[in-house]
């Protein structure tokens, strides 16, 4: 029996996909996902402090203290 070209090169790809998908199938066991017992539990402790300095020159202080009853 004599095998042409084109059912070689069937063959070769079916012999690679065959090969490709046992290796897959080997491999598939290597790998293991498993969920936590425990909920995952993410703390987020943020200090926010805000601090604001308001700097007055000399003309606006005496300015204020003049006309402190406006203030």
């Amino acid at each position: 029996m004599k095998t042409t070209r084109s059912e070689a090169r069937r063959r070769a790809v079916i012999g690679r996909c065959l090969a490709v998908t046992i290796g897959a199938a080997a491999l598939s066991g290597c790998v293991q996902i498993e969920t936590p017992d425990k909920p995952i539990e993410i703390n987020l402790n943020i200090n926010i402090k805000q601090e604001i300095v308001y700097r007055l020159d000399g003309d606006a202080k005496k300015l204020i203290e003049q006309n402190s009853s406006i203030f």
